[in-house]
């Protein structure tokens, strides 16, 4: 199996706060997988890590064999990112956000419609192609931001508790939509949450909490361990839930 994402060894200070403590994991080549914590268990500090908001200091993060500290032009154009703050621009179209995140990453006029269409089609809002993005929900929102996150065809995926606020249908749309990228197209997804629900059997998930990766492995594994009957128990076991 090919390594999309390999953290060995990072820390990471905000003065005297300790927000990452001695972090590894390691993601390969379409996995699916959940790094799970409470909020201020050091998710998004990691995720600005990766993607070079913050400066390692400590460690190391590679991107398909990529140091990006070292590399990191090569390291960052494999992957793609959905933030946990929204940030697209709400007072122009949707098609208008995508051809501006495609022109940053030089991708040709003609090119960059041909991959709009075909990301709008997936996410299936054709309809809304030249609607303001104020005028959709959150979880179309959400939707045209995933789709924006690809069209410079990244080989890993970052997503940032992407479901949080929208209903029941909206969240279960977006897993269903980037489990099956995973699939198809062999892509490495992390995706950051703190909703349990969010996590089928089958899956690899990373417990984190106060900046340390406390557990990790398949879902049956964690559950065998911690001696618990599911995920939900074997969570709040493992971060000292009552």
């Amino acid at each position: 199996m090919t390594v999309a994402l390999d953290i060995k060894n990072v820390s990471h200070n905000f003065g005297d706060f300790t927000a990452l403590d001695n972090v590894s994991l390691k993601i390969n080549s379409g996995d699916f997988t959940v790094l799970l914590g409470l909020n201020g268990a050091g998710k998004t500090t990691l995720y600005s890590l990766i993607t070079r908001l913050y400066n390692n200091n400590s460690g190391s993060i590679d991107i398909y064999g990529f140091n990006v500290r070292e590399n990191s032009t090569n390291a960052l154009k494999n992957i793609g990112v959905v933030f946990q703050q929204p940030t697209l621009d709400l007072d122009l179209s949707v098609k208008e956000n995508l051809q501006y995140h495609s022109a940053l990453h030089g991708i040709s006029s003609s090119e960059a419609n041909k991959r709009i269409e075909n990301e709008i089609g997936r996410i299936k809002l054709e309809d809304k192609i030249k609607s303001k993005v104020r005028s959709l929900s959150g979880g179309q929102r959400r939707r045209v931001e995933i789709a924006r996150s690809l069209l410079h065809k990244p080989k890993l995926l970052l997503l940032d508790e992407p479901t949080v606020g929208l209903d029941i249908g909206s969240r279960q749309m977006i897993l269903e939509h980037v489990k099956a990228l995973c699939k198809k197209s062999n892509l490495a997804v992390l995706w950051a949450t703190h909703l349990i629900d969010e996590i089928d059997k089958g899956e690899k998930v990373i417990v984190i909490d106060k900046g340390k990766v406390i557990e990790s492995g398949g879902v049956s594994n964690i559950v065998k361990k911690t001696k618990t009957k599911n995920i939900r128990e074997a969570f709040n076991k493992l971060v000292g839930i009552k």
